[in-house]
C-alpha cells in the first residue's frame, strides 16, 4: 500500500499542523517532546494520567488557543473548563479542582477579558469544580493572539471504572453519545476570513456526569475518549493503534446533523475530522451495550447516544468505514486539523 509522505517543514520548523491533533502532532510528540522529557515514545497517549504513588488521583492539563475567542454556543472560557473536565472524565475520574493560567496580549479589551472569565467561572460552577489556583501574564502586542488559557485539572478515579485507550477488545460495541462536527463548524462560521455564516452552535459541555452514570457497568466500560482535535477519525485511530484492534463503523449510523453536513460539503471538510467538544465515544463489552445506551440517553448530554460500529479482529490499528452503498474504505488518521486553532 502506497502511503503519502508527510510534508517537509523545509527548514525544520514547527508547522501550525503540528498542534492540530493528527499525524503531525504525533510526530512532534514522539520525535521531540516525549524523548526530551524521558517518556516512552511508543506508549499510549491518554487524555489524563494517574499520579505516581496514588493511582486514585488523575491529572490533566490543556492549553486553549481558540480563534475567535467567542463563537456560537460558547467561548474560550467555557471551553477551558469543559475540555479539562472531560479529559479527566475520559479516564473515569470525577473532577475535584482546576487551576487556570492566563496569557493576555496587551491591548485586549477589558470587556472581552471579563466576558471570557465570567464564562469560565460560570462553567466551573455548573460543573461543580472549584478553581483553586492560577497565574496571569501579560505580553506585548504581537506576542500572543489576544488571550490564551491553560487549565490543569485533578480528579479522583471512580473505583468502578478504569477506561483506557489500550482496553478496547474485539466484539466491543462502539457508541457515540451525540452528534459530531458541531464545534468545528461553529467556530468556522465566525472566522472572518472564511466568509461563512450558519446557525450551527458548538456542542461544548461537561461529560463527567454521563461517565459517572456508566459506573454500574464497571469493567465492561473499556475505553472512553472525547473526539476533540482531529475529530472522531483521530480518536478512533488512536484507540485502534493503542489497543491493537480494528474498528469498523457504519456510515448510515453516524450522527452528523444536516446543517453540519451541509457546511462540511460547502467547505470541503470531512465531518469525521472536525473537532467536537461535547460528545464522547465509548467502547463497551457487547452484552452491555444496550444498557450503556440506556444510561447515556437518560441524561440531556447523552439523549442522542447511538451505536455506530464495533471492534473486530481485523488488521490491528485500522479504522474501516462501511459506506452507504456497502463499500468499505479506510479512515486514516488526519494529517492535521482541517481547521487550526479550534480549541
Amino acid at each position: 500500500m502506497n502511503v503519502c509522505p508527510l510534508p517537509s517543514t523545509g527548514d525544520d520548523r514547527v508547522l501550525l499542523g503540528h498542534g492540530a491533533g493528527g499525524r503531525l502532532s504525533a510526530d512532534l510528540l514522539t520525535g521531540h517532546v516525549l524523548p526530551a522529557l524521558g517518556s516512552a515514545a511508543d506508549g499510549p497517549l491518554e487524555d489524563a494520567a494517574p499520579l505516581p504513588g496514588d493511582d486514585t488521583l488523575v491529572m490533566t492539563t490543556d492549553a486553549f488557543v481558540v480563534s475567535p475567542l467567542f463563537f456560537p454556543g460558547g467561548d474560550i472560557g467555557i471551553l477551558a473548563v469543559n475540555g479539562t473536565v472531560n479529559d479527566l472524565a475520559m479516564r473515569g475520574a470525577r473532577p475535584l479542582a482546576l487551576t487556570v493560567a492566563l496569557v493576555i496580549e496587551e491591548g485586549l479589551g477589558l470587556a472581552e477579558l471579563d466576558a471570557a472569565l465570567v464564562s469560565l467561572g460560570k462553567a466551573a460552577g455548573e460543573a461543580r469544580v472549584p478553581v483553586v489556583a492560577g497565574d496571569t501574564k501579560v505580553v506585548g502586542r504581537g506576542h500572543a493572539d489576544r488571550l490564551f488559557i491553560t487549565t490543569t485539572g485533578i480528579g479522583r478515579r471512580l473505583p468502578e471504572l478504569s477506561p483506557s485507550a489500550t482496553r478496547a477488545r474485539p466484539g466491543d460495541a462502539v457508541l457515540l453519545s451525540g452528534p459530531i462536527g458541531a464545534h468545528g463548524t461553529a467556530v468556522l462560521s465566525v472566522r472572518e476570513d472564511l466568509g461563512f455564516a450558519t446557525d450551527i452552535t458548538s456542542d461544548t459541555r461537561p461529560l463527567h456526569r454521563m461517565v459517572q452514570a456508566l459506573t454500574p457497568l464497571g469493567s465492561h466500560v473499556h475505553t472512553l475518549r472525547d473526539p476533540t482535535r482531529g475529530g472522531l477519525a483521530a480518536a478512533l485511530n488512536e484507540i485502534a493503534r493503542d489497543s491493537r484492534v480494528c474498528v469498523r463503523i457504519e456510515e448510515p449510523a453516524l450522527p452528523v446533523p444536516r446543517q453540519v453536513a451541509g457546511a462540511c460539503d460547502l467547505m470541503g471538510l470531512d465531518p469525521l475530522h472536525v473537532a467536537n467538544e461535547g460528545c464522547m465515544v465509548a467502547f463497551i463489552a457487547p452484552d452491555h451495550a444496550d444498557e450503556a445506551l440506556r444510561l447515556m440517553r437518560a441524561l440531556p448530554e447523552g439523549q442522542d447516544a447511538t451505536r455506530v460500529g464495533e471492534v473486530t479482529d481485523g488488521p490491528a490499528g485500522r479504522v474501516v468505514l462501511r459506506t452507504l452503498v456497502g463499500a468499505e474504505r479506510l479512515v486514516d488518521m488526519p494529517l492535521g486539523e482541517q481547521l487550526p486553532r479550534i480549541c
